[in-house]
């Protein structure tokens, strides 16, 4: 038998072009494999050959763990204090084997053991296949439609295979079996059966990898694509930057009679392309980002990463585009909040906040109404700039002399220290699972507290639009912090 057994070996080691010492590894395989049917549940087997003779020995493992852990897989574990009766001196995570009786080979085991090989055979010259694929370092996948899996499409690349998934399509996109295909390359999973490659053609990378090949000089490092927001099949934006002050990077990217920009669109089923010169300017950026719509006066908070822009009547809708869809792609391609507002709304906005800041002032700082609009002529925002600005800045207000400056600066660190202390207290006072809560901070806890919410079950029960009402924070935000605080309930469900 163990002739027979290097024979078997010897066989199909040169008829597979195989090394020798991967078939007896599938041998072995096979003999665990084969011998784990004899035992009741998830054994684990051992079997090593040997290259030279062919003799064979099984063994059953079993893997060593904490005695206070408890056996999870009881065919395969022993707890520590038992394995330590019959091995003293073993450990946590060593593995104890037991010689048990092999079992023959015979023509099923050698059918078994020729059949793994074939599938690692394959394994291997799949993963050889993908690795020559991706050595290229191509970022674009072009193949050819070869099936549908579920909605998904199956695209081939020699004998590569991607996977193009139903979300990651361009809407009203219909593509058959044969059809061409590019599409970027998203992420390589060599777990996954059959198309290891994810691809994408909704994926904002897509439409820059295009750009990049159809504008030489983006590959030349004399154009940037520094961002990019697309809605797949419809609208998208990109904003680009030139390193080089002779070259346009707008028309650069467009082409002569739009032919670059055309072959981008093109090949993304008509979906159109604004092109937006990005800039260091937040504002300017945003500016740029919602054209075609002119930007009367643009409001930029910092401490919100938001902007107010105002246009007039004519732009408004402009601005904000069917369903919305300018005014996200613009917010999408800054990174900054966008409201959109016409001159009432922002006239009514503005009139608010100064009775807001007139009120807090005159309240905190115990002046009349004609010093807290001159603070709030000067651009004075809060306690904290009215107490530590620079002294000089203030003494150039008319009107103010050094007297006036000094009481108003004490006045106002000692409002601003009384606002730390309770901010503090309302801290202390909030139960500890609310603090404990990730995205909680103490101005957050401050701002709740203010409204009677003190606890993480208190926050679980508002609605979305009461926290943004509260904390100013957006719906997204908002959202994903009820959530998180309702996480406990779920659990105690379950």
């Amino acid at each position: 038998m163990n002739r027979e057994l290097l024979m078997l070996v010897e066989a199909i080691s040169r008829e597979k072009n195989v090394e020798a010492d991967v078939v007896f590894g599938a041998v072995e395989s096979a003999l665990a494999q084969a011998t784990k049917k004899l035992y009741e549940g998830e054994t684990d087997i051992r079997v090593t050959i040997d290259r030279d003779s062919g003799d064979y020995e099984t063994f059953r493992r079993w893997h060593v763990v904490p005695s206070e852990a408890g056996l999870q897989l009881p065919e395969q574990e022993v707890l520590l204090f038992e394995a330590e009766e019959d091995k003293p001196g073993v450990q946590v995570g060593d593995v104890i084997e037991e010689p048990i009786e092999s079992l023959p080979i015979g023509r099923i085991g050698a059918m078994a053991a020729k059949q793994i090989i074939l599938q690692k055979i394959r394994d291997a010259e799949r993963e050889m296949l993908l690795n020559d694929f991706l050595s290229r370092g191509e970022k674009i996948f072009v193949g050819t439609v070869k099936r549908m899996d579920k909605g998904d499409i199956i695209a081939e690349s020699g004998r590569v295979e991607g996977r193009l998934r139903r979300s990651e399509m361009i809407p009203k996109e219909n593509l058959r079996t044969g059809d061409r295909v590019r599409a970027m390359i998203m992420e390589v999973d060599s777990t996954l059966r059959g198309a290891p490659i994810l691809l994408s053609r909704a994926a904002p990378e897509f439409m820059v990898e295009l750009f990049r090949q159809e504008v030489p000089e983006i590959e030349q490092g004399l154009l940037e694509i520094k961002s990019c927001a697309r809605d797949a099949g419809s609208r998208a934006k990109i904003a680009v930057i030139s390193h080089d002050k002779r070259v346009d990077p707008i028309g650069t990217c467009v082409g002569v009679r739009g032919t670059r920009v055309n072959a981008v669109t093109n090949e993304l089923a008509g979906e159109r392309v604004d092109i937006v010169l990005w800039s260091e300017d937040p504002a300017q950026f945003v500016i740029g980002a919602l054209a075609p719509a002119n930007v009367s006066s643009i409001v930029v908070d910092e401490e919100k990463h938001a902007m107010d822009v105002v246009v007039d009547e004519e732009n408004l809708a402009i601005a904000i585009g069917r369903g919305g869809q300018n005014v996200r792609l613009a917010s999408d391609l800054t990174g900054w909040k966008i409201n959109i507002m016409d001159a009432a709304e922002s006239a009514q906005k503005k009139a608010e906040e100064t009775t807001s800041m007139r009120s807090l002032f005159m309240e905190k700082l115990d002046v009349d109404e004609e010093v807290a609009d001159i603070l709030i002529e000067e651009g004075f925002t809060s306690l904290e700039e009215v107490a530590y600005v620079p002294l000089q800045e203030m003494l150039e207000i008319e009107g103010f002399d050094e007297e006036t400056v000094n009481e108003l600066r004490s006045r106002a660190k000692a409002a601003v220290l009384t606002m730390e202390i309770a901010r503090e207290e309302s801290v202390v006072g909030a139960a500890q699972d609310l603090r404990d809560l990730d995205g909680v901070t103490p101005d957050l806890i401050a701002k709740l507290a203010d409204n009677n919410i003190h606890t993480r079950d208190d926050l679980a029960d508002l609605a979305v639009d009461e926290l943004t009402a509260i904390t100013g924070q957006s719906e997204e935000e908002a959202r994903a912090l009820i959530m998180k605080a309702r996480e406990h309930w779920f659990g105690d469900n379950a």
